[in-house]
């Protein structure tokens, strides 16, 4: 108090009142602003806006696109007569058990893919990226579901790229990532010489782990930051590519998929119609003529006509 020397007695009490109750009054304001109940925030907005390091990652099947983007192909292909018709009734019912099921099968994988690399052996690749083009606008373009779609609209309107990752082949998921204004495509890639097919991958197809390593792979060279980034899937297979993010949802997600994420906290969507198809993990498309999904099938089962 000696610097309240100079006033008199009286001044200097009502002076040295005011100091106290000011410095009383602040101590009460902090110690009550610390011990009241805080407000649960809300969710912060996201993606974040302007946050480069952040990207996402998009599964195809079934979680962009209604049902797998290799039998929609092969329903364009066998318009084009790339194999017999005579197929179709052989490998129909694979097309309804993949629909009903709305699992991926390792076998059923196995014959995609060898079968799908006979039928493309000897054509150019520059014709079937071309065919590829005709074929989403026949079988594809309305597929999308809008919500998965609103959902990568909104990382892009962020300012962050946002990739397909599929085994689908990637001439395929190129296309459609190109038409739905997506940075790229993560997919299978098969060996060419001179621009025509081989009949061979490079490598395996880009299924479970592999995803995981793909996303990997090109965070790394893009300087991302995982922990920031969001991936989508439907599918259980793709559990670790969205273990590898900040932010995994699981969308339109089979049992299996959706028992994880619950266990995980993980956010969920589902944009099916039939919410007691959704539940069981089958497609809100189950029931379309199985012949004409043979006709899907008939790329991952049958071989192109010699």
């Amino acid at each position: 108090m000696a610097a309240l020397g100079w006033l008199t007695p009286r001044r200097r009490s009502a002076t040295a009142r005011s100091v106290l109750a000011g410095e009383a009054s602040a101590e009460a304001a902090r110690k009550s602003s610390q011990e009241a109940p805080r407000a649960t925030p809300e969710e912060p907005d996201f993606p974040v806006i302007g946050d480069d390091r952040a990207a996402a990652f998009f599964d195809l099947d079934n979680t962009v696109m209604q049902g797998a983007a290799l039998f929609h192909f092969g329903r364009g292909l066998y318009k084009r007569k790339f194999f017999e018709t005579r197929d179709l009734a052989k490998f129909a019912w694979q097309q309804a058990w993949f629909r009903l099921a709305g699992v991926e099968d390792p076998e059923h994988m196995q014959d995609a893919r060898d079968s799908a690399l006979s039928i493309v052996k000897g054509h150019r690749v520059a014709e079937l990226e071309s065919i590829g083009e005709e074929i989403y606008d026949e079988y594809m373009a309305d597929r999308i579901w809008p919500g998965t779609r609103a959902l990568a609209q909104a990382h892009l309107d962020a300012g962050q790229k946002v990739w397909l990752v599929t085994a689908a082949p990637v001439e395929i998921a190129q296309v459609i990532a190109r038409r739905l204004g997506l940075t790229g495509a993560l997919g299978t890639v098969a060996e060419s010489v001179d621009g025509v097919y081989t009949g061979k991958l490079v490598g395996e197809p880009l299924h479970g782990p592999a995803k995981a390593e793909a996303v990997r792979a090109l965070a790394a060279a893009e300087g991302l930051d995982l922990s920031r980034c969001a991936a989508y899937s439907d599918s259980h297979n793709d559990i670790p590519m969205l273990s590898l993010v900040g932010h995994p949802y699981a969308i339109n997600p089979d049992a299996k998929l959706r028992r994880h994420a619950r266990e995980k906290d993980w956010r969920l969507r589902d944009y099916r119609t039939g919410r007691k198809a959704a539940k069981v993990g089958i497609p809100a498309a189950a029931g379309v003529g199985a012949v004409a999904g043979g006709t899907a099938a008939a790329i991952a089962l049958s071989r192109r006509r010699r």
